[in-house]
Parts: structure tokens; C-alpha cells; sequence
């Protein structure tokens, strides 16, 4: 029998197209965004719950929420 495939969502960042504003961060009610160095956000995959807030207000409109296995 095979394995229960679980998914889950999660958001991913077009980190070469951000322009690290921060309103993803502040909007994120898990905390699961930073600024890296003041050049792109970044996403802690272990914290995201996929909720696709941060990507309706990012005004670049570089995050997409996926499905992801785990």
C-alpha cells in the first residue's frame, strides 16, 4: 500500500523581482517572512501555513501560494 501523500501550501517568492518593502512581512500573521539583507523577502517553509495573505498585498505581486508535498 502506498504512503499517505500529504499537501500543503505554502509561499514561494520570486526573489529576483522583489523589491523588499516589507508589507508581506508585516501583513504574515505567522511570522514566516523576513527581509533577507534588505534585498528580497524570504519565506521560513517550516512556519508558512500557506494562508496567501502576504501574496494579495505584495504590490510587486511576486509571491504565489503552492501546493507542496510533505
Amino acid at each position: 500500500m502506498d504512503a499517505l501523500v500529504r499537501k500543503r501550501r505554502r509561499a514561494f517568492v520570486e526573489e529576483r523581482d522583489c523589491v523588499a518593502c516589507g508589507c508581506c512581512m508585516k501583513i504574515c500573521p505567522k511570522t514566516a517572512i523576513s527581509i533577507w539583507h534588505g534585498i528580497a523577502a524570504k519565506v521560513d517553509p517550516e512556519t508558512c501555513v500557506g494562508c496567501g495573505k502576504c501574496a494579495r498585498e505584495c504590490p510587486a505581486s511576486v509571491i504565489e501560494i503552492r501546493e507542496v508535498t510533505v
